[in-house]
């Protein structure tokens, strides 16, 4: 190459990097898990942090931008989406300035020591039932991310906003799915301005849900990756034996229909009930253990789905730990994969930070906090390896 090719091909690097179209990846991982906190029994936030690295969990979604949850992960390594409530979105609407404002407090001051890779603009907005939000979920969409340049940002943090499955008319078979009509009035201009900027399509999907709203109808073994004959897709001739890569790729088939075949799907929710009330069907600890660890083992393979094999599928499990303080049906206080002590709701192939048994246990969670307790759990963790190599 020579020198002016070279020079040229530098400005060309350059010319790219410094585009406001490139942004952050903000999901490098293929396992994540969500960090609810509607409860009043949770470890301290610096328990987490050692709870997460102990379980080699890179990365994390929260619901808020709570500072002392950005406090205790910094330094830790795991990659955390932040989310910017609904109750904000009105706000946020209006104008950049705002959004500027909210950002400045609440993200520029724990970068880059705190890894914040993501916000999540507004929850299930579109398909949910206050139809005012839906007006003003792109306007806000669009300041977050226009304050995140201002601020030179967007290469750190992605801009996304989850949703729900209510955003589809039908979802079976896959290839048949596309978005509600009224939906797509708002989704189809929010998902031009993703895919402007890069980012992808966030799916909250639940075969527990798919499975509770009609168990005479869905195999229990199709929805926890168990063996059972599947179903095949006349249209694709596409087999599925789970029930998570057919709801993944009904999601690509509904954004192929939209007009973005190139978008990528990621889950930001799904997850199984380890317990329920008498008319949730399925919801028991033996369907959550089983579902969570066939799960995990197959977005360890990093293999895609069977509609678009070239697209590893990714997923935050909801969530870490039972929040006792959620409203609704028994089974939205039982998805946790960790009991509030630390301890393993169910064994998936994780370590908790107290025995399940509650017959030994290392430092109880409320003893002490912040960096201290996790030097002191990590510290307990440590010893306790030592006395049994002996």
């Amino acid at each position: 190459m020579g020198s002016s090719s070279f020079f040229l091909w530098l400005l060309l690097v350059f010319s790219a990097i410094s585009s406001n179209v490139l942004t952050v990846y903000a999901f490098k991982g293929t396992y994540g898990v969500n960090y609810g906190r509607i409860a009043d029994n949770l470890p301290s936030q610096g328990s987490v942090v050692t709870l997460l690295k102990a379980a080699k969990i890179k990365n994390t979604r929260i619901y808020d931008a709570d500072h002392e949850v950005l406090k205790a992960f910094k330094g830790s390594g795991i990659e955390i989406i932040i989310g910017l409530g609904n109750e904000y979105l009105k706000e946020m609407s209006v104008g950049e300035d705002r959004a500027m404002d909210w950002i400045k407090e609440n993200v520029q001051p724990f970068l880059p020591g705190t890894k914040i890779v993501g916000i999540a603009v507004g929850n299930e907005i579109l398909g949910g039932g206050d139809h005012e939000l839906w007006e003003v979920l792109l306007p806000s969409v669009k300041n977050v991310y226009g304050a995140l340049g201002r601020l030179g940002l967007t290469k750190v943090v992605e801009v996304s906003s989850p949703h729900s499955e209510a955003v589809f008319t039908n979802s079976f078979p896959p290839s048949a799915c596309v978005f509600k009509d009224d939906v797509l009035v708002y989704m189809k201009p929010l998902l031009q301005f993703f895919s402007k900027i890069g980012s992808p399509f966030y799916i909250n999907a639940y075969p527990f849900l798919a499975y509770k709203s009609d168990p005479e109808h869905i195999d229990i073994n199709y929805a926890l990756f168990k063996s059972n004959p599947g179903i095949l897709d006349s249209k694709t001739n596409l087999h599925y034996d789970n029930m998570f890569e057919a709801q993944v790729d009904a999601a690509y088939a509904a954004l192929e229909k939209a007009g973005f075949p190139k978008m990528e799907v990621i889950v930001s929710e799904t997850g199984w009930a380890s317990r329920g009330d008498a008319d949730e069907a399925g919801a028991s600890l033996e369907n959550a253990r089983t579902y969570n660890r066939n799960l995990r083992k197959r977005l360890a393979k990093k293999k895609g789905t069977p509609y678009r094999p070239k697209f590893v599928a990714r997923a935050y499990i909801f969530a870490l730990f039972n929040e006792n303080l959620k409203p609704g049906p028994t089974s939205e206080r039982n998805f946790g994969l960790f009991k509030a002590d630390g301890s393993i709701a169910y064994d998936i192939g994780f370590t908790g930070l107290k025995d399940s048994s509650g017959a030994s246990s290392l430092i109880p969670f409320e003893v002490i906090g912040g960096s201290s307790c996790t030097l002191l759990l990590t510290t307990c963790i440590t010893l306790q390896l030592l006395i049994s190599a002996f």
